[in-house]
């Protein structure tokens, strides 16, 4: 069984900041890709940011410059670093990640953690 355990999310005031980690426990092999989607009200979950664990990052156009992906050395774990938050960026975010197990390769998602930007 695998685990994506979130934390980090809660209220934020325009132009603050905020740090997102998820954690991937359970029997696994290795991560390969992890990476933050956000869903807001009435809306499609989207991409926000991801990394390989290689390094290599991809993030929203929404997002660039605001915000920073970035792993443990033992990488399974994705932190999440966004700042000059704007009420747009009011969503539930859900960690992603392919876990390898037994040889297998399967995608996860975290519970969600609400992040609501507000004064």
């Amino acid at each position: 069984q695998v685990q994506l355990v979130e934390s980090g999310g809660g209220l934020v005031q325009p132009g603050g900041s905020l740090r997102l980690s998820c954690s991937a426990s359970g029997s696994i092999s290795s991560v390969e890709t992890m990476g933050w989607y956000r869903q807001a009200p009435g809306k499609q979950r989207e991409l926000v940011a991801q990394i390989t664990r290689f390094g290599t990052t991809n993030y929203a156009d929404s997002v660039k410059g605001r915000a920073t992906i970035s792993r443990d050395n033992a990488k399974t774990m994705v932190l999440l670093q966004m700042n000059t938050l704007e009420p747009e960026d009011t969503a539930v975010y859900y960690c992603n990640a392919d876990v390898v197990r037994f040889g297998n390769m399967k995608n996860y998602w975290g519970q969600g953690t609400q992040v609501t930007v507000s004064s």
